[in-house]
């Protein structure tokens, strides 16, 4: 499955600021595992970031849970999962041919 996770701040940049290193940290242990496909900032920078990731949604919460971010509450997570209907052939290998 394929879940977008949409990740709005809930402080203002100087209270999510302190938690930025942990967040990066946190970014590239589940990219590195292969569960995070992408991530990066909204534009404007200020309303947060974006997610995408794979996997069955209860691991993906549970990877939510754990974010730095969430922790200190300065952020919280909106899941949404999709079930890919059609997708480019690089995104469908990405998803394991669904």
């Amino acid at each position: 499955m394929l879940h977008v996770l949409l990740v709005r701040y809930t402080a203002s940049s100087a209270e999510v600021a302190p938690h930025v290193p942990g967040h990066v940290a946190y970014l590239r242990r589940w990219h590195a595992d292969g569960t995070f496909l992408l991530s990066g900032q909204t534009v404007p920078d200020d309303l947060g970031g974006v997610i995408l990731a794979v996997g069955d949604r209860e691991r993906v919460e549970r990877a939510a849970a754990e974010d730095p971010f969430a922790t200190a509450g300065v952020a919280a997570y909106d899941i949404v999962t999709v079930e890919a209907g059609r997708a480019d052939a690089t995104l469908r290998a990405l998803l394991g041919g669904a």
